[in-house]
């Protein structure tokens, strides 16, 4: 998709910091597909920004592995192999499961009211006769970024932002990419149809509820590797090196 449909043109003249934010939520959020590429003049006419702040926040993402560049000094989301996507998994499951049980500790009510929010707007979506793919990773990541907040530790939300910068485009790649699979809504349905299966988001939430560290990290944990054997069974992983 191009990279004018995807931002929001800024108001005024921004340093890079402000163009990096929005990239990053981008690439978090999963709206960039692994392999896409991003052009600089692109990308400053579509925020409405000189070309220098854009170049500053792509050679940020690059140094944090977010973006790369290729031959011909091309800058693109990386590809994921298959041995890439399982490390990342065992390092979220670790990061986020202990941010979970610290959120256990610190929750207050107006955030679990929040979290419960974004847990039934995260079901309603899927109950949709053709659930947005999109919006469901979007609530996907406000919802666990709700409660990693209530951890009250910002280094830790920072690794684990970094994280999802490499995870995001592909927990988003079939819902959005060309292939002959989703012509057919094949992986949609098939993904929505386990999401509503095993909703390990509400044992979180009661998890939350309850104070219950334990439960709470064994949810997250569940969570994690349901979406990974989902990409895993996807194709929209290489082989790994």
């Amino acid at each position: 998709m191009r990279i004018d449909r995807l931002v929001k043109p800024l108001l005024r003249q921004t340093l890079s910091g402000d163009v990096y934010a929005q990239l990053k939520e981008l690439l978090m959020s999963g709206r960039m597909m692994p392999g896409q590429q991003l052009s600089l003049r692109s990308t400053a006419e579509a925020l409405g920004v000189s070309v220098m702040p854009v170049r500053e926040a792509i050679q940020r993402l690059v140094a944090e592995k977010a973006l790369e560049v290729g031959p011909s000094r091309v800058v693109r989301v990386p590809t994921m192999n298959v041995s890439q996507f399982l490390e990342l998994s065992s390092i979220r499951i670790n990061l986020e499961g202990f941010a979970v049980e610290q959120a256990c500790l610190r929750i207050d009510q107006a955030a679990l009211l929040r979290i419960e929010t974004l847990n039934r707007a995260f079901d309603d979506e899927l109950e949709q006769q053709n659930p947005d793919g999109t919006k469901v990773i979007s609530i996907n990541k406000d919802l666990h970024f709700s409660i990693y907040r209530c951890a009250q530790m910002p280094m830790l939300l920072q690794l684990i932002e970094a994280l999802w910068l490499r995870i995001g485009p592909i927990l988003n790649y079939d819902l959005r990419s060309g292939s002959k699979r989703l012509e057919t809504r094949a992986i949609v349905d098939n993904y929505t149809r386990l999401l509503k299966t095993v909703n390990h988001h509400t044992s979180l939430v009661e998890a939350l509820k309850k104070q219950d560290s334990n439960a709470a990290r064994a949810a997250l944990k569940s969570d994690i590797e349901n979406a990974a054997q989902f990409v895993m069974s996807s194709g929209s992983l290489v082989a790994s090196e």
